[in-house]
Parts: C-alpha cells; structure tokens; sequence
C-alpha cells in the first residue's frame, strides 16, 4: 500500500544545494511557519521522508528542527513528532524570524506594529536622556544631526546618519534592554523594501525638523517634550512613508534621499 504524501510534506522542497544545507532547512521551515502554511497544530513529516525531501542527512535535520524549537516556533514531543506553536510563543527578535516575518508582510500589519514598539521604547530613552544627559552626550546628539544636515542630498549617506543618530540616543540613554530590542527591531525593518516606503517631496526636511525637535527637548532637560517629539516623529514618519496599497517596492528604490526613520 503507497500512502498518500501529506499536506506539509507537500511544501517542503524536494531538493536544496549542498552548501545551504542546515541554513536553508532552518530559513525554508521558518518562512513556512510565519506565513501560516504550516499552521499552529501541524506536525512535520517524520524525520526521514523530511530529510530525503530536502536532501539533507537526518543529522543536519535533527539540527535544524532544534534550531526551530529554540526559536520558539515547534515543539518536539516524544511519540508525539514535532509541532507547530502558536505565533505568542514565537521568538519574534530572532533575526531569522524576525526577517521573515517583515519580507512576508504584505498588509504591513507587522511593520505597523514594529513601529508602536519602537515608538514606546525610543520615547521612553528619549525621555531619559532628557533626564540625565551630560554636555558632552548633548553635543553627541547635536554632531549627530548635523551629520544628517550635511547628507540630506545623498540618499544612502542620509539613511546612514539617520541610523547614528537613533543609535547614539538609544545608547546614551543607559537602557540596556531597551537598547537591544530597539536595535534589532531597527536594524531588520530598514533592510525590507516596504519599510523605506514611498518618497515624499518634503519628507527630508520634515524627517530633519523632527529630529531637531528631539534635540531641542533633550536640550532644555524637557522629559515630556522629548518623549513626545520621538514619539510623533516615529509615528508620523511611518505614515508618511507608508505604502497605501502594501505594494513593495523594488530593490535600491529610488534616486533621491529617503530616510529610513
């Protein structure tokens, strides 16, 4: 009797190049994962038709299924196999995840939630900065924003003094985790097509006032004032960017500056 293949082991690719291997098993099995065709519940093919499926040894597959499970995504159980977890056990700060999550976007649901994170966590250093800063972290910030006044016309430049100057707020404001999730939260969005969004005519002169917002409350020790500038300038910069009908955009965008905020 030949059993019928199932469902999953229908997404799974027949064969991969050896030099990806465990990589390629971990990234093909994630993006699977958070795009729901393999759904909560699932269970993976048993280990050998999954490892002949992807030509990889049955090593290199135990391997990446332990990658998986310390992402968050599957849960192996004795008798049981190996099956998918809910999206709240998911460790959405992985980079693998993470990356997959926000290439996979297309309602940009995910990047709007990203940026009502990174909105709480930068106004909240912000504000501490505000609190506590030393003349030498104020000039800091101020070289910063004039790094970006003297790129606004070169697109990659601006983009990357943009980068520094959250960079140099979120590391003078001493909050450690804050920092980190930030910075990886960061560090991923900007590399995805959809999050530079679309490029409005004023946007670098609206995206340098915001900035300068910042500064200005950082400078007059205003807490509330820092919060809220970093707060609406997070917000307000996404909007602007964002695109209306969740269309990505092709790779190296356009000629003119976009900032990345």
């Amino acid at each position: 009797m030949v059993l019928e293949p199932s469902p999953a082991s229908q997404l799974i690719p027949a064969r991969l190049p050896a030099e990806r291997l465990g990589v390629a098993v971990v990234a093909e099995l994630v993006e699977l994962i958070v795009t729901g065709q393999l759904k909560e519940g699932d269970l993976l093919p048993p280990e050998g038709p999954l490892s002949e499926r992807f030509g990889v040894s049955r090593t290199v597959l135990r391997e990446s299924v332990k990658r998986l499970e310390e992402k968050g995504l599957v849960i192996v159980s004795q008798g049981r196999g190996t099956q998918v977890l809910a999206p709240g056990y998911w460790n959405m700060l992985d980079p693998v995840v993470l990356s997959a999550l926000i290439d996979n976007d297309q309602s940009l649901g995910v990047l709007d939630q990203l940026t009502v994170v990174r909105a709480s966590l930068e106004s909240a250093m912000a504000g501490s900065v505000a609190a506590r800063r030393s003349p030498e972290e104020l000039r800091r910030l101020e070289n910063a924003l004039t790094a970006m006044r003297e790129s606004e016309s070169e697109t990659d430049s601006f983009r990357q003094a943009d980068v520094v100057f959250h960079f140099a707020l979120m590391e003078i404001s001493m909050n450690r985790l804050a920092e980190n999730i930030a910075k990886h939260l960061y560090k991923r969005a900007v590399e995805s097509s959809r999050y530079q969004g679309i490029n409005p005519p004023d946007a670098v002169s609206r995206t340098l006032q915001e900035h300068a917002d910042i500064v200005e409350a950082i400078a007059r020790g205003d807490v509330a004032g820092a919060e809220k500038a970093m707060h609406n300038h997070i917000h307000i910069s996404w909007e602007r960017r964002r695109l209306p009908d969740h269309a990505p955009r092709t790779r190296g965008g356009s000629a003119a500056a976009q900032p990345s905020d």
